[in-house]
């Protein structure tokens, strides 16, 4: 059911906290024709309150299970069994804590992250930082798209460029959905989140892997620095996990809820919109984790250690684990995978966008534009690469998505952190600690992975 309150029938709305901002800025609601549409109680059952606001937090999490964390995860667990395993929580907890500070953003300040900074930054940084943005969002395509396009191959043997194309019709999906109503989008997100669980809870139980060894996996390994393969793959993992443009997709979205715009009401929001990311995201590290230990347990264990591809897994899985669905299960949860991240990453696109450069396109037509920026690198490298090297390829991207991190997740740290932004509503000194220590991880491991990519070590 969709509801509107009255103080948000305008477009325009009044600054939050009006002495944080530039007033030259401009504001706007983000996404304007879903924002404050989603009824929400105002009192009952605590439950209710929940599935009220369950929703913003599964399609961000949809982002943290892309066919980019399967290239580093298949890569990670094949090539060093379940050391890996220990990034994957990491990168997870890191993700916890970046996601639940987007939604505050959002909800205390009715703005996203993208229109924070530019009622914050000067235009020339806003559009270095849209630009960083739109590379980000790109690898983010690159990954999902030809791993959308390598599950049509393998399910129905659609030639490699043929499924790109097919899968950058995700606009007009997204279009169909929202036009039904942003439940109706988050409905069909779900629905495929379910879908990868089930074929991943049937292939981990038909490897059975040792649960000794699993839980040692979850223990960080000094290995984990030292070896520089090993770095770039713990990189790939974090870039892959903790992606730049959710944090924008999640400080938008959480504003589809019609919780009253005043303090008692957005600290309620802010309350069940991070009980609603967190939950997403153990979904989330479920599936990461699955993809590594099915990988360890099945081509790490029998010797294959250099299985990275996701064709080479689709074709080993069945009979490594002697089960003869698994090989289409694995290709079912990646389909599912792919087209779940390029309707969430279109609409991340879209609030990137406005939220930057503030323009006044009509939403099926931004939609457009947004999706042909990323699509046609895509469409490019699919044709130059085809099928060899689809895994270096896919782990690349997530390296260059971990690159991009710092200039979404500095500022963000930053406005959540600054009282006059914020008012009520900024972090705690402990929390933002974690959040600059969080930031700084992200960096310094950035620069010791360039140091290594292009000097050596």
């Amino acid at each position: 059911m969709d509801a509107r309150t009255p103080e948000l029938s305008s477009v325009s709305v009044p600054n939050a906290v009006p002495s944080g901002w530039r007033g030259d800025a401009g504001h706007v609601r983000s996404l304007p024709e879903v924002n404050a549409t989603v009824a929400v109680p105002s009192g009952g059952l605590w439950w209710r309150r929940l599935l009220a606001f369950a929703g913003p937090g599964y399609l961000v999490s949809v982002g943290y299970m892309d066919p980019g964390n399967w290239a580093t995860d298949l890569a990670g667990g094949s090539k060093f069994g379940y050391t890996l395993l220990s990034v994957i929580l990491l990168s997870n907890l890191m993700a916890i804590l970046l996601q639940a500070l987007a939604a505050r953003l959002g909800i205390a300040t009715d703005r996203d992250l993208a229109q924070a900074c530019r009622a914050t930054y000067s235009r020339p940084v806003n559009l270095l930082l849209w630009l960083a943005c739109e590379a980000a969002i790109i690898a983010c395509d690159l990954a999902e798209v030809i791993g959308t396009a390598i599950a049509l191959k393998l399910l129905f043997g659609i030639p490699l460029i043929g499924g790109a194309l097919l899968a950058a019709l995700d606009a007009f999906l997204l279009l169909l959905l929202m036009n039904r109503g942003f439940r109706f989008l988050e409905a069909f997100v779900i629905a495929l989140l379910i879908v990868i669980a089930v074929c991943f809870v049937v292939q981990i139980a038909a490897a059975a892997p040792p649960v000794a060894a699993v839980l040692g996996g979850f223990i960080p390994s000094r290995e984990i620095v030292t070896n520089p393969e090993m770095l770039y793959i713990a990189i790939g993992i974090i870039g892959a996990t903790v992606m730049p443009h959710n944090l924008y997709l999640h400080s938008s979205i959480v504003q589809t809820r019609a919780y009253p715009r005043t303090e008692e009401g957005r600290r309620d929001a802010i309350k069940w919109a991070t009980t609603d990311s967190t939950i997403a995201l153990m979904l989330a590290l479920f599936v990461n984790a699955a993809i590594l230990v099915l990988a360890a347990a099945t081509f790490h264990k029998s010797g294959h250690s250099d299985v990275a591809e996701i064709d080479q897994a689709f074709e080993l899985l069945s009979p490594l684990l002697g089960l003869g669905i698994a090989s289409t299960l694995f290709a079912v949860a990646l389909l599912a995978s792919g087209l779940n991240s390029t309707v969430t990453a279109t609409l991340a696109g879209q609030i990137v966008m406005q939220g930057f450069l503030d323009l006044k396109l009509p939403d099926w037509l931004q939609r457009l534009v947004t999706r042909g920026i990323a699509i046609v690198p895509v469409i490019v490298v699919a044709a130059l690469y085809g099928e060899s090297g689809t895994a270096q390829l896919l782990v690349f991207s997530q390296v260059v998505l971990s690159m991009q991190l710092p200039f979404a997740v500095i500022p963000l740290v930053r406005f959540v952190s600054d009282k006059r932004k914020m008012g009520a509503f900024a972090i705690s000194r402990p929390v933002a600690v974690a959040a600059w220590i969080v930031a700084g991880l992200i960096v310094i491991l950035n620069v010791k992975l360039l140091i290594d990519t292009f000097f050596g070590s």
